[in-house]
């Protein structure tokens, strides 16, 4: 009995002296690590976004639509996927440098309001491999609107900035091409 009553004593001494487990792994605190980051970067960019929405080959398509859509004069609630071509020059043919993926919708009643939810992927030079990410209401018969930029990857990993939109070009059928200039903060 005494003997196992020195083995307790020892097991307890042993778990009472030992960290705890949670230590060895470093998760005791909600913050696990500290980012020393260096001065921030301003990037400007300019380039044309080019939507088309009709033809044999779109690059927008409607993917959903609400039941009185057809009815609305803003096409309210109609969703697009997009995959839009950016270049360099409002030239389709011109250098292609990413491409604009994402959904856009028209979200206003009175006035062709589109919520865009986009990342342009850059596919040209430095800026390869990165993407920046807008969110945000368009105007689209403004001659110029503002989108808030709401983060990136690559290059662009933590942004934040603007990109500034005026059409270029549009026709009856909804295609247009639009060119942006875009700031990011990185």
């Amino acid at each position: 009995m005494v003997k196992l009553s020195y083995i307790l004593l020892f097991i307890i001494s042993l778990i009472v002296t030992s960290p705890p487990l949670t230590q060895s792994f470093h998760i005791n605190h909600w913050a696990i690590s500290k980012l020393e980051t260096k001065q921030e970067t301003v990037t400007n960019l300019q380039f044309y976004f080019h939507d088309t929405i009709s033809g044999k080959d779109p690059t927008a398509v409607r993917v959903a639509q609400a039941a009185d859509t057809e009815k609305s004069p803003t096409l309210f609630g109609a969703l697009l996927m997009a995959d839009d071509p950016l270049t360099e020059t409002p030239d389709p043919k011109s250098k292609l440098i990413g491409r604009a993926q994402g959904i856009y919708g028209s979200a206003g009643k009175e006035e062709l309001a589109l919520l865009m939810v986009m990342s342009f992927c850059f596919t040209d030079g430095m800026y390869n491999g990165s993407s920046i990410s807008i969110l945000g209401k368009n105007s689209a018969l403004s001659p110029v609107r503002e989108m808030p930029i709401v983060g990136g990857t690559g290059v662009f990993r933590l942004a934040r900035g603007y990109a500034v939109a005026k059409t270029h070009w549009y026709n009856e059928v909804g295609d247009a091409i639009v060119a942006y200039n875009v700031t990011i903060v990185h």
